[in-house]
């Protein structure tokens, strides 16, 4: 699994721009699945079982895009000013630096504050190729980056950039590999542009019409120094989504993944999130509406360069995976 998330989270790909981490994923799968395929917006598809008319059409949706940043303008002097791709945040900007998709790198600072209590805005902060002037500068306007970042190990906790939700997606390539049979007919989806508006998990849904949907995507944990008050830790188990800011997942769902959960003999914890939310809720309201939950991996430092999971979370989610797509579904 350590080396698989490697190579996924050090897989430039911001949203928009998730070709390179699409092919990666791709060479993972296509000798696991019936049918592999790209739809037109860029999510990459994969289908496994169930081909009877009876079986219940299960969409699993897994991100692929990373936040980052666009070139917006290049002075004189070879500085690279830019706006935001998805929930980039001002405190977690300086001092960062970038890789652009041709390999350029950068650092992130800002001008001079004339109140220096306050952060700068992003109006304020530019980024420092190396260049002299605009003429050697080779970063262009609308040219886009992601944090760069390498990827460690301290135990069973492992840190980087891109965890959201490059472990969502290595969650579901392993239930993928592992899954032998299943009477329902699966749709691994690993979508496109989620931090920028449940893009791809939009269109896909709509296109693939499920019975019930399934995000498989980071949350944040409750568990550390005066942090965010919430009921949710490393290395105590998935966790089940309740409630976030966008969606309420269907309490059916919710019953149909404890009951699950608790006949396995798999740790969970239920997941009520104040702030942000996932593909489920595009799924969720795709057509006439379908029912649809999401499994978590809490993680510490959600949208900074360096994301914390736990390994026996990711381990245990998809051991949970398996029980709930390799067996009938009824949820009443």
């Amino acid at each position: 699994m350590k080396s698989l998330i490697q190579e996924l989270v050090e897989t430039i790909s911001p949203s928009g721009y998730e070709a390179k981490v699409r092919e990666l994923i791709r060479t993972k799968i296509e000798t696991l699945a019936d049918e592999v395929q790209v739809d037109a917006l860029g999510n990459l598809i994969a289908v496994k079982g169930g081909n009877e008319s009876s079986a219940k059409r299960i969409m699993l949706a897994a991100h692929m895009d990373e936040i980052g940043i666009i070139a917006t303008h290049i002075d004189e002097a070879g500085f690279v000013r830019f706006t935001t791709i998805g929930g980039v945040s001002r405190h977690t900007c300086i001092g960062g630096r970038v890789r652009f998709l041709d390999g350029t790198q950068g650092v992130i600072y800002y001008e001079k504050l004339e109140n220096t209590s306050s952060l700068p805005t992003f109006s304020q902060m530019y980024v420092d190729v190396g260049a002299a002037s605009r003429k050697d500068c080779p970063v262009r306007v609308g040219d886009v980056a992601a944090f760069d970042r390498d990827f460690s190990a301290y135990g069973d906790r492992v840190v980087s950039k891109a965890m959201d939700d490059r472990i969502g997606v290595a969650v579901l390539i392993e239930t993928l590999r592992k899954l032998k049979k299943s009477p329902n007919q699966v749709y691994f989806v690993f979508s496109v542009q989620e931090e920028v508006g449940l893009r791809g998990a939009t269109t896909a849904a709509f296109g693939l019409d499920p019975d019930i949907g399934i995000a498989v995507d980071v949350t944040r944990s409750g568990d550390t120094p005066k942090g965010h008050k919430m009921d949710v830790s490393l290395g105590s188990g998935p966790a089940i989504k309740v409630r976030d800011s966008g969606m309420l997942s269907d309490p059916k769902v919710v019953d149909w993944m404890v009951n699950t959960a608790d006949d396995a003999k798999i740790p969970y914890q239920l997941e009520v999130l104040e702030g942000g939310t996932t593909d489920a809720r595009a799924i969720q309201l795709t057509r006439a509406g379908v029912p649809a939950g999401c499994i978590s991996i809490p993680c510490r430092y959600i949208h900074t360069p360096s994301e914390m999971v736990d390994l026996n979370d990711v381990k245990n989610a998809i051991e949970l995976l398996l029980e709930l797509i390799s067996q009938e579904v009824e949820l009443g």
